[in-house]
């Protein structure tokens, strides 16, 4: 994986370095590279590895430190890599000087993801209006395609100033 990380709020980029690219140059960056990594996703070991406009891929493996008290996977590993995956797809629908948030996310989970089991989330953008966007997401096994989980998230599309 050509990923560069993130290791402090210094490596991330500033809010004038996000409004200067559309959110699918921002997103193709990340994946190519040029810019870090969140640190989330280097902590629960996922990252992005596809982009286009309206879709996201975002693919890991659930390890030990992302185990409950019960030895399952903790439903918050399925929540984050759904939110980053359905979150960064509404960011390839945004234009140069717009930015977004996660304002409501939900999540399904379909059966237990075994430890180690190599992953899929997909994102695709249902709706992209003024202010809002809504989109849904799939988490499948890489290898063998079983559905996982499934959720959905509203987020707010913004028009900051970049100073």
């Amino acid at each position: 994986m050509p990923h560069r990380a993130a290791t402090s709020a210094a490596d991330l980029p500033d809010r004038a370095a996000m409004l200067a690219r559309s959110g699918l140059a921002f997103v193709e960056d990340m994946i190519a590279g040029r810019l870090p990594v969140p640190p989330i996703g280097v902590t629960l070991g996922f990252a992005p590895t596809e982009a286009q406009r309206g879709r996201t891929v975002f693919e890991g493996v659930a390890e030990f430190a992302a185990l409950n008290p019960m030895g399952g996977v903790h439903g918050g590993w399925y929540g984050a890599i759904l939110d980053s995956c359905m979150g960064c797809a509404v960011m390839t629908e945004l234009a140069q000087g717009e930015a977004y948030t996660t304002l409501d996310f939900a999540v399904n989970i379909t059966r237990a993801l075994p430890t180690g089991t190599p992953v899929r989330a997909t994102g695709e953008v249902q709706h992209r209006g003024r202010s809002t966007a809504v989109a849904r997401g799939e988490l499948r096994g890489r290898d063998d395609g079983r559905l996982y989980a499934t959720g959905t998230t509203t987020c707010l599309v913004m028009r900051p100033e970049a100073g």
